[in-house]
């Protein structure tokens, strides 16, 4: 019994500590009604504040729609854990958000909680499913590859050029940061519908 309760508390360990170095993401899709965009801007300058004082909250990213073309909202938020991402999607704090903006949507508050990187996959219907993991791995590492050639050939003679010493540790911290942020907010969100396809085939 003791070895048993022992085996499940490591385990229950192991997969917290996993939680804690993905992360967890959700991808929420708010259908706007036509001519309410304006007033469903204001509703975000509204909730987005307090979902950042929410536990665990890491960033926010909003995809906007075309203006004259599209009215689908997609708003990503990352947590550190999924336990504090439901809990915050969960909350009545959510909830009365959600209903006070709920007049402004064509359809039902839409939203699916993803672990890891899967959030950078994510596909405009809510049906679509996350890719297979090779793919996801191709697909990030053909767009890592050139960005971080980038790096070497254009961040780190800029920073020469701005007098900054070469120094290994500060070099790496800034180009990953700069890498990274690309990656997340620039090149997966617009590389991922070009490659849609091959992704969820």
């Amino acid at each position: 019994m003791f070895q048993l309760t022992r085996r499940n508390n490591f385990s229950n360990s192991y997969k917290s500590k996993i939680m804690e170095t993905q992360g967890a993401s959700v991808v929420i899709t708010h259908h706007v009604l036509d001519g309410k965009q304006s007033e469903y801007e204001k509703w975000l300058d509204e909730i987005l504040p307090v979902s950042k004082r929410a536990k665990g909250f890491i960033n926010w990213q909003i995809v906007r729609p075309i203006p004259n073309l599209t009215f689908v909202y997609t708003v990503i938020i990352r947590f550190d854990t999924i336990e504090n991402l439901r809990n915050w999607m969960e909350s009545d704090t959510r909830r009365k958000l959600i209903d006070k903006a709920h007049p402004l949507f064509t359809k039902e508050d839409n939203y699916e909680i993803k672990s890891g990187l899967d959030f950078l996959f994510y596909g405009e219907k809510t049906d679509n499913k996350v890719p297979v993991r090779w793919k996801q791995y191709l697909a990030t590492w053909s767009a890592i590859y050139p960005l971080s050639l980038l790096m070497q050939l254009l961040l780190l003679p800029s920073l020469r050029l701005m007098n900054i010493p070469a120094n290994r540790y500060f070099d790496t911290l800034v180009s990953t940061g700069c890498l990274v942020f690309l990656v997340i907010y620039v090149v997966m969100p617009n590389y991922t519908k070009l490659i849609r396809k091959w992704l969820y085939q």
